[in-house]
Order: structure tokens, then sequence, then C-alpha cells
């Protein structure tokens, strides 16, 4: 499944209003740490169809930024069921990952 750009907009819908569980990443084009991620971000929503993977970039879609109370990027949510079940901030391996999506 390709990753979706998450906005204000469609944020109740691609998130909170999925059966599936959904894996939200809170990025920046100017974190560095963010564009290690963004592979292994890509490599999670092919290998893994059974979840949703979103991408919202905080620079312009700074008001979720704020009411998920995201501090520094990358920090990476998991959702089921419309509700906030795991958190990670910083960037991860890929099993590491993994891990965040089965454990939330």
């Amino acid at each position: 499944m390709a990753v979706i750009s998450v906005t204000k907009d469609n944020f109740k819908t691609e998130v909170l209003d999925t059966a599936i569980p959904v894996l939200v990443d809170f990025w920046a084009p100017w974190c560095g740490p963010c564009q290690m991620l963004g592979p292994v971000i890509e490599q999670i929503s092919r290998e893994m169809p059974e979840i949703k993977v979103c991408k919202i970039n905080i620079d312009e879609e700074d008001e979720l930024a704020l009411q998920h109370h995201v501090m520094s990027v990358p920090t990476l949510m998991v959702f089921k069921g419309g509700k906030k079940t795991g958190t990670s901030v910083g960037a991860l391996s890929k099993s590491e990952l993994v891990e965040l999506i089965q454990k939330s």
C-alpha cells in the first residue's frame, strides 16, 4: 500500500476512521533523521499491507503537530480504532519500527 500524505482535512478519514492499524510519521523536509527514516517507512508500507502508512509534514500541518503534542521529529504514532496506541520519537531501525507497530 502506498504512503498517504495526511492533512488536517483528511486526518479523520485516513487515520481515525480507518478499520486497520495506521502508522503515522510526523516529519519535516529539513530533518536529517526524517530523511533517513523515509525509505524505511516506504518499505514498511510495501511489506505490511495489513496496516495503513501515513506521513504528516509538520511544516505544512502545524495544527496537527500541536494537536498531537509533537515536540520533535521524527515522531511516529500508531492508531488503532481511532485511538493512539503507541508513540516513538526519533529514527528507528526497520525491526524497531515493526516492533512498535506490532506491540501497539
